[in-house]
């Protein structure tokens, strides 16, 4: 019995200890995930980590005082402008987001073509080699950002510098903000100083914008690459900007020698012409003398490797040409785009409105205007403007536009010089083919010249193709011999070009 009672006793003693117990962790949740800690260790952890991960945390539980919720909730609301997976490619500026750091004021007066129209001619094909700015971007912790703010400073701040909008259009797009760093970036770079702390709270999207505006109003600057490097906090604000130089940097003044004498050489030959248009054209025609088209050439984003190396692509003949003309002190600008292909050409303000000149297409055979002074609209099928070249003015001069061609014409002879008439141009090769018949008929054996005018360049070359592979036998020579009785032919043939794209032919023939 005693045994019994001492039973009876521990359990009315441990169904006491449990209310308690009970009504303690009722009041006490905090014991109560103790003891499920000690418990459930597994399920304990489980359950903190999602409570951890959940952004709504304290919309549902009261977190109290507790830091690392705290910390990890102020984490999740941040709106940061970073994005690291940022697409490096983009070739439009003309969303919201491309516009950081473009002044409100700032719209575009273009009109892009159809770019699913464009139609690169073949002659052309290739000859392009612009490469985008490229930024590299580095997110750090807000430790190493204080780190590197105590250590970097802003080198030179270009305090004082002015840019005229009309030689440097792309600094007077930017808002005051991104004025400021752009004088900051030109400022270091003319100094070698390539990390600095920029002096204004700018983004990464921002900053893009503003380095680009510096390389495309700064042919001078040809030590500067098109590329840099960005440290940003969480925030998206970048704490150090890294640029970067080429060889040409090791020895600057150097290399500057080289490239003013290789610049003054082709501005001594214009600086002395009378008009704005005579200048432009010599320096168009002077760089394409001086320069070959060479995708892998060295610094080929650089004016350096059109003036001095000779060898380059688009965006070195656009960057030679821009600098020349600033030289000479015409508004020329840096323009990018697409043609077939990320593209570089210039556009330039003459006395009655802005032109299109794309001195890389020009530069085929013996060189050529097919590209000199242009209006958008001539450049609709083949060119489209990207990124921050929208804001450039449109291209609608009209008095210097062909004149090349005009005068070209006009030292050409015309139909009346060589005595034909309008009735006796050929339109099609078969009308050739039986003039030529006729005239050899007419004329019978002996050593005689006939002629004939055919007209535009698609029948000339159809023409040239079809003595290359002799059909011409068939087509007209073989019939005419045996109306005739001769059994031997020998003919050579001249080719004259004419006003108005036309062509006069002479047979020289000799037939027996």
């Amino acid at each position: 019995m005693k045994i019994i009672k001492k039973i009876l006793y521990f359990i009315l003693g441990l169904f006491v200890l449990l209310c308690g117990l009970v009504l303690v962790c009722a009041f006490r949740p905090d014991i109560t995930d103790a003891i499920a800690a000690f418990l459930y260790p597994d399920q304990s952890q489980n359950i903190k980590a999602e409570i951890s991960n959940n952004s709504e945390y304290d919309l549902v539980f009261d977190i109290g005082e507790n830091d690392e919720i705290a910390d990890v909730e102020a984490y999740n609301d941040v709106e940061s402008d970073f994005n690291p997976e940022r697409d490096d490619n983009q070739e439009e500026v003309n969303t919201e987001s491309d516009r950081q750091g473009i002044g409100e004021s700032v719209e575009s007066d273009y009109l892009p073509p159809d770019q699913s129209k464009i139609v690169i001619p073949e002659n052309v094909s290739g000859k392009n080699g612009y490469q985008q700015i490229r930024d590299e971007q580095e997110q750090i912790d807000e430790e190493t950002a204080g780190q590197l703010q105590s250590q970097l400073d802003n080198g030179y701040t270009g305090d004082g510098l002015d840019f005229d909008p009309v030689y440097y259009p792309y600094y007077a797009m930017l808002d005051e903000k991104g004025k400021h760093v752009y004088r900051q970036v030109y400022a270091n770079a003319n100094e070698l100083y390539s990390a600095f702390a920029p002096v204004e709270a700018v983004t990464a999207g921002e900053l893009k914008n503003i380095f680009s505006a510096v390389v495309n109003d700064h042919p001078e600057l040809f030590w500067m690459e098109t590329a840099y490097a960005g440290k940003y906090v969480r925030s998206g604000q970048c704490v150090e900007l890294d640029l970067k130089f080429n060889r040409t940097a090791q020895n600057l003044e150097s290399a500057k020698s080289y490239f003013n004498e290789n610049a003054n050489q082709i501005l001594a030959g214009a600086q002395n012409l009378s008009s704005n248009y005579e200048k432009e054209k010599f320096v168009h025609d002077a760089l394409l003398d001086k320069i070959s088209y060479n995708l892998g050439a060295e610094m080929n984003q650089s004016a350096y490797s059109a003036l001095v190396n000779g060898q380059t692509v688009c965006a070195g003949y656009a960057r030679a040409f821009q600098y020349l003309l600033q030289q000479l002190g015409i508004p020329c600008y840096y323009c990018t785009g697409y043609a077939g292909e990320s593209h570089a050409w210039n556009i330039v303000a003459l006395d009655d409105g802005y032109y299109n000149v794309d001195a890389t297409w020009d530069d085929t055979g013996s060189g050529t205007y097919d590209y000199f002074n242009k209006t958008d609209a001539d450049y609709a099928s083949n060119h489209i403007r990207k990124e921050l070249s929208i804001y450039l003015p449109p291209c609608n001069g009209q008095a210097y536009r062909d004149l090349e061609k005009a005068a070209e014409n006009n030292s050409l002879k015309s139909l009346e010089d060589v005595g034909m008439t309008e009735e006796q141009v050929m339109t099609d090769i078969q009308r050739y083919y039986e003039n030529c018949h006729e005239q050899i008929i007419r004329n019978g054996t002996g050593r005689y010249t006939f002629y004939n005018v055919i007209e535009g360049e698609d029948l000339l070359n159809e023409w040239y193709q079809n003595y290359q592979n002799e059909s011409y036998r068939q087509a007209y020579m073989e019939d005419a011999m045996n109306a005739i009785g001769a059994s031997f032919c020998e003919m050579a043939l001249g080719i004259e070009e004419l006003q108005g794209g036309r062509y006069l032919i002479a047979h020289e023939i000799s037939v027996w």
